[in-house]
């Protein structure tokens, strides 16, 4: 761990270099950041690496495919959305009824509407989707970092992005999809960092100061400034090698200015922000999914490869323990619509489009015909897909369901399908192809078929 403390580096007895040099233990593999940059070497030649990020936003919890992206809004009454629908800049397209600003930004975005898979399970679905069905059991994430790297420049290769949850069943599902989106069989130094988080998703590089104080931004910089104060009085910075000097740069350079959200101007933040909302079921608090996307918006301009942002409580089966359809979307869709909308239009005019593709995505969908307590059930059969930007072929939509959106009758999508197309976003693919020493699992992920319509 990175621990910010007063421990002087020069000339302290029973100190080493390597040893106030270590980050942390990653995984199981007891390295140090240092050691990781060195390991940079096995990652993808430069030559096929795109300058493209990837946001991935996954509602966990099973996202109705209905009231978000296919309202169906000529199907019988109990089947169509029941948020009604909203016309989109695309002819002929709607979006569910809490989406009209995102229905607005449709010219800029594909959804596909035969995204498709078999399992029902939560845990399972959400490992699946998460992966995109490689068989090293890695997230997305973790498969770009392998190839990219675990580092760009000073960033960290992978961010996973959530907020800590009061209502415990959003709990429950964030902790879900931080399992799935770990390193799998690929190891540990490919864990995304986890800013502020703690255990096995933050032992790439934990902030190891109390969490009020990390929360402080005052003492957060003056920790930081002690330490690079310390450093530059021991005169230890002229002795390190490219790699170890690298973790000083990661800790003390870029990376810490792009996780400082009191940087940006103050009418943009509040053009995020998504506190107004308070999202919950037993337990209420304030929406920072804004916040979340302008923190992920921050990381790929400063070179982060792949953020991932958790976005909890879609699970809504209705009655007294989980939202019915109606409320649900009310207080879960409107902060996306924010917050998304936000995301895309910032980008745009910061002439960003083309460089970061953003991923909308659940673990499934939920059953076309509403139930008896006013939620939908799990639906694998369809599920929720999205996307924008990435030098991708936008506003169109991919793929059609049935009259009732019960099933593809188009050429199903699968998540392999998914994580195919974003890595044709982030490499030249043919050239990936050729790399040396690949682990077996990605090279078959590589080989599977991206979206055709989309490249």
């Amino acid at each position: 761990m990175l621990s910010l403390t007063q421990r002087r580096f020069a000339g302290d007895a029973g100190c080493t270099r390597r040893e106030w040099l270590r980050i942390g233990t990653l995984g199981l593999t007891g390295l140090g950041l240092s050691d990781v940059l060195a390991m940079r070497a096995t990652a993808a030649d430069q030559r096929t690496v795109t300058d493209t990020s990837v946001v991935l936003l996954f509602l966990t919890g099973g996202a109705s495919h209905i009231e978000t992206f296919d309202p169906k809004m000529a199907a019988p009454a109990e089947y169509r959305s029941v948020t009604g629908a909203t016309t989109s800049r695309l002819p002929g397209v709607a979006f569910g009824g809490t989406f009209p600003r995102l229905a607005a930004c449709a010219d800029r975005m594909a959804v596909v509407r035969s995204f498709s898979h078999n399992i029902s399970d939560h845990t399972r679905a959400v490992e699946h989707v998460i992966r995109g069905g490689n068989r090293a059991e890695a997230g997305m994430g973790a498969v770009v970092a392998r190839l990219r790297g675990t580092t760009a420049g000073s960033m960290p290769g992978h961010v996973h992005v959530n907020a800590r949850e009061i209502d415990p069943q959003f709990d429950k599902e964030r902790m879900r999809l931080l399992a799935a989106d770990g390193p799998g069989h690929l190891g540990g130094m490919y864990t995304p960092f986890q800013p502020g988080g703690s255990g096995n998703a933050n032992r790439d590089m934990r902030l190891n100061i109390n969490r009020d104080r990390l929360l402080d931004r005052r003492a957060l910089q003056v920790a930081f400034d002690r330490l690079e104060r310390q450093i530059d009085a021991s005169g230890a910075m002229a002795s390190l090698d490219a790699f170890e000097r690298q973790a000083y740069e990661l800790i003390l350079g870029r990376a810490r200015t792009a996780f400082d959200l009191s940087r940006e101007d103050r009418r943009l933040v509040d053009r995020y922000d998504t506190s107004r909302f308070h999202p919950g079921i037993r337990r209420h608090g304030p929406s920072s999914l804004g916040q979340q996307f302008l923190l992920a918006r921050r990381l790929c301009e400063a070179g982060c490869g792949f953020v991932t942002i958790h976005n909890a409580g879609w699970d809504m089966h209705g009655g007294d323990t989980q939202y019915a359809i109606a409320r649900g979307m009310n207080e879960l869709g409107t902060p996306v619509d924010h917050a998304v909308s936000a995301f895309l239009e910032d980008v745009e005019q910061r002439g960003l489009s083309d460089k970061i593709l953003l991923v909308i995505t659940s673990e499934f969908g939920r059953s076309p015909r509403i139930n008896r307590s006013a939620g939908r059930d799990h639906w694998p059969q369809l599920s929720t897909l999205a996307l924008a930007g990435g030098g991708l072929k936008m506003g169109q939509v991919v793929g059609r369901s049935s009259a009732r959106a019960e099933q593809p009758v188009s050429r199903p999508i699968a998540p392999e399908n998914l994580l195919a197309t974003v890595l044709h976003a982030l490499f030249h693919v043919p050239s990936l192809r050729l790399q040396r020493g690949l682990p077996q699992p990605i090279a078959s992920a590589i080989d599977h078929a991206p979206i055709n319509e989309l490249v």
